[in-house]
């Protein structure tokens, strides 16, 4: 997303499951704070892997596919190309969606050679219920993060807007029944974590080259 950077620049993958548009849109915010922070950045979804007969039965799901299938998919070589790789699901019964788990499954390869490891890590998720598992899913896949080696870098109450979202493991949504828009205060969120994500990613970088 980001032209003209350096070999200095820090790298951000920001990978994503969204089946009807709120992740996704969550990403694009999350990428966006990265970005302004001086990051180059990837936005990328993983692969469906529902059958087409479920996605055509549900009008917005089919369109949100429609609608995004020009945006990239991940592979493991953009986790590898990453120096921060920011993960995004929609909460399933309190765990991330089995297509983002999907993913993470096929990375067995560079997690065996270490390749995973010192890279920084953070996600973002959505739930239809305000107590839908929103944490529940973010520290599920946090425990992933800690068999990479991966250093985690949650939001935390590091910023005022913080305190207005409510999550502290990364940023979360509450979309109703798909009538709920995100609100400028979770956007402002996603944007927030994005940042301090880059902002971490490069303080590392730099104390590893000295």
């Amino acid at each position: 997303m980001t032209p003209d950077t350096t070999p200095d620049t820090t790298k951000v993958a920001v990978i994503y499951y969204s089946s009807t548009g709120t992740v996704h849109e969550l990403a694009r915010c999350v990428a966006e704070g990265a970005e302004k922070t001086g990051a180059e950045v990837r936005l990328l979804r993983v692969a469906e892997l529902a059958p087409q007969a479920a996605i055509a039965s549900n009008p917005a799901w089919a369109g949100h596919a429609a609608a995004t299938r020009d945006v990239p998919e991940a592979s493991a070589d953009d986790v590898l190309w990453a120096d921060a790789v920011i993960f995004g699901s929609p909460t399933r019964f309190g765990n991330v969606s089995s297509q983002l788990k999907q993913f993470l499954d096929t990375l067995g390869g560079p997690w065996s050679q270490g390749l995973l490891a010192d890279k920084v890590y953070s996600g973002f998720t959505a739930s239809s219920t305000a107590h839908g598992g929103q944490e529940s899913t973010l520290l599920a896949l946090y425990v992933t993060i800690h068999h990479f080696g991966g250093i985690i870098v949650g939001p935390g109450y590091t910023d005022p807007v913080k305190f207005a979202d409510g999550n502290p493991y990364g940023t979360g949504h509450v979309s109703g029944d798909l009538d709920r828009p995100i609100e400028e205060t979770t956007r402002a969120a996603a944007r927030f974590q994005g940042g301090r994500v880059v902002r971490i990613a490069t303080a590392l970088r730099a104390g590893l080259t000295r």
